[in-house]
Parts: C-alpha cells; sequence; structure tokens
C-alpha cells in the first residue's frame, strides 16, 4: 500500500488555466480595444451575472446551449442554477425584462467570462472570453451587414491579417427539408449527409430533392460565385425568398465595406440550433478556430435581433502582440511628481521599496529597461 502524493496546489481541473503576465495583460487590453469599437457605434454596455436560475438562462434561445452548461443548487432558495456558457441569450433576457420601453433598434455589448461544461478542442477552452454585440428590433439585411462591418472594423484595429467571414442560412435547409416532406428517420440521415458534404449519401436519401440539395452542396465558396450556383437552383417558394435574403445581406455588407473577404455556403447548419436567419463565422489565415460567430435570431418575446460574439482570447492568437508598457525604475528618493509624468506619458513605474537598494541591480531583476538617474531616462545596460 502507498500514499497518494500531496496534492499540487497548481493543479487545476482539465480545460482551466491561470493566465499570466503578459497574456493576461494583453487578453484585458484586446477586450478593451473591441469595446471601444463597439462603443464607438453607439452599442452601449451591459454586464450580465455569471450565475442565474437555470429556469431563466436555458429558457428560450438559451435552451440550445443546455448540454454545455453547469449547473448547482442555491443554498439559500434550493432553486437550481446555471453558469452561463454564453452570453447572447442573457442580453436577449436583459432586452426583454430590463430596457423593453427602450427605443428600438436597441444596440448593446457586453464582454466577460463563460464556463462550458465540456469540450474537445484542447486545454484551456472550458472557461473562455466574449465580447460581442447585439442589435434588437431591426430585421432586415442593412442590419445584418451593421454587425459583420463591425467585427470587421474590430479585427482590422487589431491588425489581425486574412480574415474572411463565411456566411449561411440555416433556415434554407431546413425549409427545403420541410418541402420534402421527409420521414423521420430519412430527414435525420440526409441532415447527417449534408452536414458531411456526402453527396452519395444526399443522392441516397434525397429523393426528389437529391439533385437539388448536391447543387446546393456545390454552391459554396467565394460569395458571388456561390450566390450565382444558388440563383440557378430552381427552389420553392419559401426558400427562394430565404436566398435572396442571403443575397441582399452579402449586397449590405459588400457596400458597407469594400473589399471584405466573404464566402458562402448554403447548407451549412451545424452549431445554429436557435438561429433564424443569416448566419456568420470569421476566420483568418493560420488559425484553425473560429475567431468569432453570429447571426439572426429571435429575442424574447420573438423580438428580431442579430448580434456576433468574438473570441478575444484566439483572436489575439492570430493578432500580432500588443506592445506592452516600458518598465522604468525609480530609485528612493525619486519625486512623486516625475513619476507621475512618466506614468501620464505611458510608462509604467516600478519604485525602489527602501534607500540600500542597489538601482541598476533592482532595475534588471525587476525587468525594467530604462532607470531614472539625475532626472533623466536612462537604458539599464547602458548606465
Amino acid at each position: 500500500m502507498t500514499d497518494d502524493p500531496p496534492f499540487n496546489p497548481a493543479l487545476l481541473p482539465a480545460g482551466f488555466v491561470d493566465r499570466l503576465p503578459p497574456e493576461a495583460e494583453a487578453e484585458a487590453a484586446g477586450v478593451e480595444t473591441l469595446m471601444r469599437v463597439f462603443a464607438a457605434h453607439g452599442y452601449e454596455r451591459v454586464t450580465p451575472p455569471l450565475l442565474e436560475f437555470e429556469t431563466t438562462l436555458l429558457s428560450g434561445a438559451g435552451a440550445a446551449v443546455a448540454a454545455q452548461t453547469f449547473r448547482l443548487m442555491d443554498p439559500d432558495t434550493r432553486r437550481m442554477m446555471a453558469l452561463r456558457p454564453d452570453m447572447t441569450p442573457q442580453i436577449a433576457r436583459i432586452a426583454a425584462t430590463r430596457l423593453p420601453d427602450v427605443p428600438r433598434p436597441l444596440r448593446l455589448s457586453y464582454a466577460g467570462p463563460c464556463i462550458l461544461m465540456a469540450s474537445n478542442r484542447g486545454e484551456g477552452d472550458r472557461q473562455i472570453s466574449q465580447a460581442g454585440v447585439e442589435l434588437i428590433g431591426p430585421d432586415g439585411p442593412h442590419a445584418d451587414a451593421e454587425i459583420v462591418a463591425l467585427a470587421a472594423e474590430c479585427l482590422a484595429t487589431l491588425q489581425v491579417r486574412g480574415v474572411s467571414f463565411d456566411l449561411t442560412m440555416p433556415a434554407l435547409t431546413t425549409a427545403l427539408l420541410d418541402a420534402g416532406g421527409f420521414e423521420s428517420t430519412v430527414r435525420g440521415m440526409l441532415m447527417r449527409a449534408l452536414d458531411r458534404k456526402d453527396a452519395a449519401a444526399v443522392a441516397r436519401h434525397g429523393g426528389a430533392l437529391a439533385d437539388v440539395l448536391i447543387r446546393l452542396l456545390h454552391a459554396a465558396g467565394p460569395a458571388q460565385g456561390a450566390l450565382a450556383e444558388l440563383a440557378a437552383v430552381e427552389l420553392p417558394p419559401a426558400v427562394r425568398v430565404l436566398s435572396e435574403r442571403l443575397a441582399a445581406t452579402v449586397a449590405a455588407i459588400e457596400a458597407r465595406v469594400p473589399g471584405i473577404r466573404l464566402t458562402v455556403d448554403p447548407v451549412e447548419f451545424r452549431g445554429w440550433q436557435y438561429h433564424t436567419g443569416v448566419c456568420v463565422s470569421v476566420y483568418a489565415a493560420g488559425q484553425r478556430e473560429e475567431l468569432g460567430r453570429g447571426g439572426r435570431y429571435l429575442s424574447n418575446d420573438d423580438e428580431p435581433a442579430c448580434g456576433i460574439t468574438l473570441r478575444p482570447d484566439i483572436i489575439l492568437r492570430a493578432a500580432p502582440p500588443l506592445p506592452s508598457r516600458t518598465r522604468v525604475f525609480l530609485p528612493w528618493g525619486t519625486p512623486a511628481e516625475k513619476a507621475a509624468t512618466l506614468r501620464a506619458a505611458g510608462y509604467a513605474t516600478v519604485s525602489a521599496l527602501g534607500p540600500d537598494e542597489d538601482p541598476l541591480a533592482q532595475a534588471a531583476l525587476l525587468a525594467c529597461t530604462l532607470v531614472v538617474a539625475d532626472g533623466q531616462l536612462v537604458p539599464v545596460d547602458g548606465a
């Protein structure tokens, strides 16, 4: 019999990490950069709680994230509570219950951590950061375009290169399958085939709609070419309305952001459980994970809404490193006015804590590149 080794206090649950300097500061600065862009376009910040009652958080649009939600019991009320895995349902609740009389369109922004039940994508992503916007009230292509344009500006501000926006219309696939009248088992097999882009399986299960569905599978790629393919497919009237809305949204986005890189996949629907219109995923060259995603949905009380949620932690892996503050060591006796002037100029000041400290040795030890000597800034390695 052997004793268990002592518990290591640095050990964390799988999927959770400590963010250390300088990564933690870079992420915070990146979030604030995103929030400044949102605010400049009239989006007002709200801060929902990390924890809510389960019945509230997982109602309406929140039902789609129930499988990713941690639950626990409130010891005071004995009611089940839930940690948010996504902030969008909370914004919908705030709009309906706290801000129902605020004139529409209502523009709200948010940022904060979310907790996922599980993840198959590696360590560190069960606690994620989100920053996003919701545009509540209008239902039109120009509202959808505003959301995409805002995300494009955010990424340009952070100097992320090779950004592309992948548009889809999940309701188009649903409406087409509804028109086909498929029995539930066949419908399920057909949806799996479409999800996997398996044209052979679509041909087996698609019946009279097989040719149409296969053509839609091929109508994917750069926006204008994909839309031309989509326009050439004979679609039922209800489905054609959705394809035209997709085309109108592409036109509105391109008018607002000339040169933007757009792709279209008309039959992509995976992960869009509560969305009802045009949806978007954001990617960057060399980055496997999505930088963000969003789209159109029905908010509480079936109010039209659209939004996008960005992932600052992933964005900062795709962006050039943010500049850090230059650290200046202040020897004992440095006037407070001199220190305040340096901080106002953007430096980070690190003060000596006693008269006996060797300024150069302390500056080097504390990663300061400059030291104040005779009232002037002197490089540590040249002093």
